[in-house]
Order: structure tokens, then sequence, then C-alpha cells
């Protein structure tokens, strides 16, 4: 079995690759009893603080509860075989799959279960694809390039769950000036704050859907009977824009001590354009650098070489035959 595996690379390979498997096996089992072991002891250090809220099968209600499908399905199976899914920093990640637009509470469970299939999933496709043809690489070769990929797929969904937040808090904090512009016509025309956000909220739709979806979140939670301030936090933390959380502070406060509404938008949406047209000042400073790189690195060797040229040309003519006939 030795000398066949030392000869045929196929079989070779195949014996790396069930060694590979055991030792993933073996550390994925270990994660998962300390990630168990990690979950029972912060459940009983919130039952002796007496913090224990309710857990989200004792707390789920019909609106909340999704239909089967095939992810839920897949990561119960995952689950019930004795991997955990759920990461250590839950709380953490299930706030930026949040700001990233994926407010389910089974997110972070679905994500880890992604980055887990990509990991093998990556390197086994190219392995399968590399030793399909008539002349496969070398084992050095297929070794380094499964590693990138399983690196890969363990990063690229972080850095693109980063860069859709990013991008979602960016189409927030560009709409949110233009809902507070139109808040305050409502307002100011004879609407209370909740009609007016709802108003709002039908009328973005097509420009800003993101901010119509938090506006339409909050008139549903008002009319549902939550308080002012419930509502208006968890629009806060919803948005996870620094610039609504402001907002919703001076809704509160100014509910809490009786100011007027539409003085308290008119300040703050003056406030709002105001950074929004110092964002663009600012981009528009940063211009001149950003276009210095491309000028350096493409037009710059063109021109010195341009300018260079009649010489080069003039002393390959002129000056190297001379120099070659003094030889």
């Amino acid at each position: 079995m030795i000398e066949l595996a030392a000869q045929n690379s196929t079989i070779r390979l195949l014996i790396l690759l069930a060694i590979f498997a055991v030792v993933v096996a073996g550390a994925m089992y270990g994660l998962s009893f300390a990630n168990r072991r990690i979950t029972v002891r912060s459940q009983l250090d919130k039952l002796q603080t007496g913090d224990l809220r309710i857990t989200q099968t004792q707390g789920e209600s019909l609106r909340t509860r999704e239909s089967a499908s095939a992810w839920a399905r897949m990561a119960e199976a995952i689950e019930a075989a004795g991997l955990n899914l759920t990461d250590t920093k839950s709380e953490r990640l299930t706030q930026l799959l949040r700001q990233a637009g994926y407010p389910s509470p089974n997110a972070p469970r679905y994500y880890t279960l992604i980055r887990l299939a990509l990991v093998f999933a990556l390197p086994l496709i190219y392995v399968l694809l590399a030793y399909s043809g008539s002349n496969p690489p070398s084992f050095l070769k297929v070794y380094l390039i499964g590693s990138i990929l399983a690196a890969m797929g363990l990063y690229v969904p972080n850095l693109w769950v980063r860069a859709r937040a990013d991008r979602r808090r960016e189409a927030i904090v560009n709409g949110f000036p233009d809902c507070l512009d139109l808040l305050l016509v409502c307002v100011e025309s004879g609407l209370g704050l909740e009609a007016a956000m709802d108003r709002v909220g039908r009328e973005m739709v097509r420009s800003h859907p993101l901010v119509a979806e938090l506006l339409s979140i909050t008139t549903l939670q008002l009319r549902a009977g939550s308080s002012r301030d419930e509502a208006f936090r968890k629009l806060a933390d919803a948005s996870a824009v620094d610039e609504i959380r402001s907002f919703t502070t001076l809704i509160i406060q100014s509910d809490k001590l009786g100011t007027s509404v539409a003085t308290t938008l008119r300040v703050y949406a003056a406030e709002m354009r105001e950074r929004r047209q110092m964002r663009a000042e600012e981009k528009a400073h940063r211009l001149p650098v950003l276009i210095s790189i491309p000028l350096v690195a493409c037009m710059l060797p063109t021109m010195i070489g341009t300018l260079m040229m009649p010489a080069i040309v003039l002393m390959v003519r002129k000056i190297f035959p001379l120099m070659n006939i003094g030889g």
C-alpha cells in the first residue's frame, strides 16, 4: 500500500485529503465543544446576575417564525450532528449583519454555514478540476492554491458583509437629509409626527428605499402600541447610523420636554444639509490627490518617453556609430 501510494499521485492525494478531513473534523469538534462550554458559562453568569432574557425559541412569535427553507434545514441538520454554528462573538456578528441588511435572528447561523461550506467547497472544486485534465499539476501547487482558496472562503464573506454594510450606511446617510426636509414640510403643514413619517416613507420608496423602510417600520411599531421612546430607539439600532441616532435622541428629548417638533426638525435638517455639503466639498478636495496617482503612474512615463525619444534616436543614429568607429 505504501509503495502504491508512493508511485501513484492520485492515491497519495486522496490519502492526504483524508488526513486533512480528519484533522479538520477533530478541530471543528474541539471548537464546538469549547463553544458549548462558553455558551453555558455565559448563561450561568447571566443567571447569577439576574440578567437572563428569554431565549429565541421561547420568545418566538408567529410573526417572527420563518418558513422552513433549505438553509434552515441544513443548519439544523449540522447542529443536530454536533457542530454548533453559533459564533462566540454572536452579538457583534448579529449587529454587523443587521447593518448589512440581514435582520433575521438566524442570519449568524447561515453566515457561519456559508463560510464553512466555502472553506471546503472551493479547494475541493479546484482539486477536481485540476486532476480531471490530462496533465495534473504538482502536489505543492495544488496545496498552495487550495490553501489560498480556503482562506478566501473564510474571509471573503466577512469582507462582502462589511462592504454591504458600508454601502447601506452611506445610502442611508445620503438620503436622510431629504427625509428631514420632507418631514419638516409635513409637520409644518399640520400633520402629526407619526402621520408625517408614514407619508414620507411612502413618498421615498423609489428615491431612498432604505430610509423609507426604516420610517415604515417605525410607523408600524407606533401603530402597534409601542411608545415613542421605544420605537425611535429601535429605529436608531436598526439604522446603525450616527446621524439617525442623534435625530432620535432629539425627538425623544423634544417629546419629553414639550418643545416644538417642527423647530427641532428645522434646526437638525439645516445641520444635516450642511454636513452633506461638507462631505461633498471633502470629496472634491480629495480629487487632486487621487488624480495625481494615475498621472504619475500612467501619464508621466509616457511624457518622459515622448520628450526623450528624439534625443535617443539622435544618439543611436549619430553618436553610437562614431563611438564604434573610434573604438
